[in-house]
């Protein structure tokens, strides 16, 4: 059989021996990102693929361009309609979109992320549209378009919705961008659309607000409250977006780790001191924090320390054909080492502490 339809079975977790017909041209956009650039790489290195071009606003450093090998480099904004005129002339079939970001430039506020993820996508979904050879579509999502709160399902379903759905932040974009990537699977149906809900990713090189939040060396917590989470290594993340690329498989699927962790354990096998405080009290030291360092603890990020959310992943293994080779405690025993992050001090005392904290936040939120 040939290239257009042979067999295959991957090293990214995946064990099928489906028939499929593979990319020739793939586009990955965020490029200059960890996924976007990493998956670039990985594409690049596989000989079935034709073609790979790397896409983002932003020159990528040295090294990463030599980490992407044979695939070429196109500095453009998806915002602006240039990116058809990229799509159309590189005879693209597959489009891998990367780029939506969790934080705000720091040139920019919330507005301004909200027009990189979201116009990003309508005018990139839009370019797709017009060009007869595109025929894959796969979007980076995240697990956070379900929310957290206290009336959550044990495992949330592709098919479930949020109790209280995100009205803002990276959690809003994702389920606009996610409806624009449905609209265009509606009006051009011969394009295979693939949705993936990552889980929180974690690992020894990626930066995300969940690794830096877990890095300090006292975590606080919301008093009360201990989180379930359920994580993805950074490396399967990545698994996941390549199984997705090669297989073309429509539809949406949840991406994560098996098991979870609680926000204690984590918190203890990290070696941080925890300290919980009244759900008020820590939103007001966040606001202190803002104005003297960078952080995105917002209410989405607030409800998500003290609810957590997990995800019923057997659409993944079964229809997508992805299988982590992480754990959930796994990936953030790999996190852990990968940082450094040795305790900072005796867990008994780490105990002691804990208990006198607590008697403290009982007596503030009186």
């Amino acid at each position: 059989m040939d290239s257009e339809g042979r067999s295959f079975g991957h090293a990214d977790g995946s064990d099928s021996r489906e028939s499929v017909h593979y990319p020739k041209v793939v586009l990955v956009t965020g490029a200059c990102r960890f996924l976007g650039g990493y998956l670039t790489a990985r594409l690049a290195q596989n000989p079935l693929i034709n073609h790979v071009i790397a896409v983002d606003a932003i020159a990528p450093s040295k090294d990463l361009l030599r980490r992407m090998g044979r695939a070429e480099f196109v500095r453009a904004d998806i915002r602006n309609p240039f990116i058809a005129k990229v799509i159309r002339n590189g005879d693209v079939d597959t489009v891998v979109h990367a780029a939506a970001a969790s934080y705000a430039p720091r040139s920019g506020g919330r507005a301004t992320l909200k027009e990189l993820n979201v116009m990003g996508a309508i005018q990139l979904f839009a370019a797709c549209q017009k060009a007869p050879a595109v025929r894959r579509v796969v979007v980076k999502s995240t697990s956070e378009v379900y929310g957290a709160s206290a009336h959550d399902p044990v495992m949330f379903t592709e098919d479930s919705s949020a109790r209280r759905p995100p009205r803002d932040g990276f959690a809003r974009d994702s389920i606009d961008i996610e409806g624009y990537a449905r609209g265009l699977g509606r009006r051009r149906t011969d394009i295979t659309v693939t949705i993936l809900r990552l889980a929180n990713m974690i690992g020894p090189a990626m930066d995300t607000a969940l690794s830096r939040y877990l890095a300090g060396p006292v975590v606080p917590t919301v008093v009360g409250h201990d989180a379930r989470l359920q994580l993805l290594h950074e490396q399967d993340a990545l698994g996941a977006l390549e199984r997705a690329t090669m297989a073309g498989k429509p539809g949406t699927f949840n991406i994560g780790a098996p098991g979870i962790i609680m926000m204690s354990q984590a918190i203890r096998r990290a070696g941080r001191i925890p300290l919980p405080l009244p759900r008020p009290v820590l939103a007001a030291a966040d606001s202190l924090w803002r104005a003297t360092r960078y952080t995105e603890l917002d209410r989405e990020q607030l409800d998500y320390l003290s609810y957590g959310r997990v995800m019923d992943t057997t659409r993944m293994r079964n229809d997508l054909g992805f299988n982590p080779k992480w754990t959930t405690v796994e990936a953030f025993d790999d996190y852990v080492r990968g940082r450094g992050l040795t305790p900072i001090i005796d867990p008994g005392w780490v105990r002691s502490m804990e208990s006198r904290a607590v008697a403290a936040a009982q007596r503030w939120g009186r």
